[in-house]
């Protein structure tokens, strides 16, 4: 059976039993997007996340080099522009839907950005990071989002609501308030940063999003740069803060299924946990 076929019936299998499929695309900046995405789809996935500000790769410049600055700015790229295109013609062409970030274009500072792409290849949210890394570069340079919200993703196993939060809104409950109170059921987060092995505090950001996936009952999923940029092990957690996946440090596509059904059930029951 081929690799399409194959897919396909894994996805009818899937539809059956209402199970949601995520790959964390845990890969470089020069990865070739096209292939990744494919080999998503090839993998019945219904949607993939890149790690944190792709459109760079999240580099840094030194800030006492007025001209790097200046370049790095003008890295930035518009929202309507070539690199989200690559990112809709893909999601379009293999049916999957994604979520692409990217160091948005805007005066008089660029916002450290985030869309949501369906399998239609439409734009059905936008997401602008809210709590930037502010004392440092490169997002010092950068502004602030000012809202958070949700879409209803139509999906081969039914409508998710989905929300966005970037790096290091996870750290702040006022982010994931916000997506609860627009009744998201699966938050996804693009990152950078280490994950599991950084030398000050270990793995106390995957302690994070369990507690924070555990206290307001949602599904998270985060993408996170693999080595030598992070430390990888991209990973995802069910409404209980059970880790569902997660990958090594090595360059991968890692893969969480969410049964949907599940995450009903324990909404119903843990109801009281989504009051804001």
């Amino acid at each position: 059976m081929a690799k399409s076929e194959a897919a396909a019936a894994e996805k009818e299998t899937r539809m059956s039993t209402k199970t949601f499929r995520v790959a964390l695309a845990q890969v470089l900046s020069d990865a070739d997007i096209d292939a990744v995405i494919n080999s998503a789809a090839d993998t019945a996935a219904d949607l993939i996340v890149f790690p944190e500000m792709f459109s760079n790769g999240y580099s840094k410049f030194d800030p006492r080099n007025a001209s790097a600055r200046a370049s790095w700015l003008d890295g930035a790229v518009d929202l309507q522009g070539a690199f989200i295109e690559t990112f809709r013609v893909a999601a379009r062409r293999a049916e999957i839907a994604v979520v692409a970030t990217f160091l948005e274009k805007a005066e008089p500072k660029p916002f450290n950005a985030a869309v949501l792409i369906d399998r239609n290849g439409d734009i059905v949210l936008h997401q602008r990071k809210r709590h930037i890394c502010f004392f440092d570069v490169p997002e010092e340079a950068c502004a602030p989002g000012d809202s958070s919200s949700v879409s209803r993703l139509d999906t081969r196993c039914g409508p998710v609501s989905v929300g966005i939060m970037i790096c290091m809104d996870r750290e702040f409950p006022d982010v994931a308030s916000d997506l609860v109170r627009a009744g998201a059921e699966i938050v996804l987060v693009p990152n950078s940063s280490p994950l599991v092995d950084d030398v000050e505090v270990g793995d106390i950001r995957v302690a994070g999003v369990r507690a924070m996936a555990f206290q307001s009952v949602i599904g998270v999923a985060v993408a996170n740069y693999p080595e030598p940029k992070d430390d990888g092990h991209s990973f995802a957690v069910g409404a209980s803060g059970q880790i569902l996946a997660m990958g090594s440090k090595q360059q991968a596509v890692v893969y969480a299924d969410f049964d949907l059904d599940d995450l009903k059930a324990a909404r119903e029951k843990e109801w009281f946990r989504r009051i804001r």
